[in-house]
């Protein structure tokens, strides 16, 4: 068909030059159709499993009923994927749901576009946004396990003892990322928690050589993180405490340790030149609506990034959120992985190829 149509055009231009005149017309109309299009859609980057479920009830339909807009969710945020579209100008991701470290880096790299603070109440929010990201809730990173399999006393309950293969025999799970992962290390290893960054790298990479014939699995997917303990092909896993509360609700003798936690922020972006720029800056806004920050945290159990989100939570929810006190717990630097993230992201991949 398409050929016939360019051999139309073809003989008709060279009878006329009146077709010129009508594709001038029909340009803008194409261009106004399209954009017409993108003012009706979305695409939201998330971390997927229980996650998703709790994005798609508390943000995502809400938002399209509000804002008559149609949102896709896709799982599993990516920078590298996120370089590609943005290096290439073929953005296909409006909304990024961001770790620290990744959100920071791309800041540094110029993958975002700006936000205009006066979209959000500042006083309320428990850390300071940057020009482009605003804080999305504080999550808790920590070691579970199956309690029928482990009961107390068989579980590791510190990052010491995660490493502790002798007397916690059993394989285990670690992100498959350098964030989270080499600090996890050092703290395995006797770095005080106070004492973490600047990062010893070369340190936390000869502790992680020790632990790693033991890892089952280098987790991508989030919610592999408790799936490979619920069925067995793990003995204890990294997760948050976000994903035991959820295999807990769901029947599963899932344990979490509170003893020792890395404590991070999520952020939330919108991709450089999104193909639905207006549409993402509401998504933002929406989901930083105290109403929106305490359903979404019923549902998962992080911590709001908006501070009046707190009194309207569930109690039997707050009980899952972490103590930023406890001195064992490390909160993670930001500022630290925006300056080296690339870097060790390279070097930590070539390493778990090895």
């Amino acid at each position: 068909m398409q050929n016939q149509n360019n051999a139309s055009r073809r003989s008709f231009l060279k009878a006329s030059g009146a077709t010129l005149t009508a594709a001038a017309v029909g340009m803008p109309m194409i261009m106004t159709s399209r954009r017409a299009m993108a003012a009706g859609n979305l695409v939201v980057v998330s971390w997927g499993g229980n996650y998703r479920t709790a994005v798609e009830e508390a943000l995502t339909k809400p938002f399209e009923k509000e804002f008559g807009v149609r949102v896709t969710l896709v799982d599993t945020p990516d920078l590298a994927k996120v370089k590609a579209q943005v290096m290439t100008r073929n953005v296909e991701w409006d909304v990024f749901d961001a770790v620290g470290p990744m959100a920071m880096t791309g800041s540094k790299n110029g993958y975002w576009e700006a936000l205009d603070p006066a979209m959000f109440d500042q006083g309320d929010l428990i850390a300071p946004m940057t020009k482009e990201a605003v804080p999305f809730y504080g999550f808790t990173g920590g070691i579970c396990w199956d309690n029928n399999r482990h009961p107390e006393g068989k579980h590791p309950e510190t990052f010491a003892d995660y490493f502790n293969v002798e007397k916690f025999p059993g394989q285990r799970t670690l992100r498959n990322r350098a964030s989270e992962t080499l600090e996890i290390a050092l703290l395995a290893d006797g770095v005080p928690a106070d004492k973490i960054y600047p990062l010893d790298v070369d340190r936390a990479f000869r502790a992680l050589n020790r632990i790693k014939p033991h890892i089952g699995k280098w987790v991508d997917q989030t919610p592999q993180t408790t799936s490979l303990v619920e069925t067995g092909q793990v003995d204890f896993s990294y997760t948050y405490a976000t994903r035991a509360k959820a295999s807990l609700e769901s029947g599963k003798p899932t344990g979490f340790s509170f003893k020792q936690n890395l404590i991070g922020l999520e952020y939330l972006v919108v991709l450089k030149n999104a193909p639905n720029k207006q549409n993402a800056m509401n998504y933002l806004k929406f989901a930083m609506r105290p109403d929106r920050q305490a359903a979404l945290m019923d549902l998962h159990g992080n911590t709001p990034a908006s501070k009046k989100a707190m009194d309207l939570m569930k109690p039997e929810v707050k009980k899952w959120l972490s103590n930023p006190a406890n001195p064992n717990n490390v909160i993670s630097n930001d500022a630290w992985w925006a300056d080296h993230y690339d870097e060790l992201t390279l070097k930590f991949k070539e390493w778990v190829l090895t």
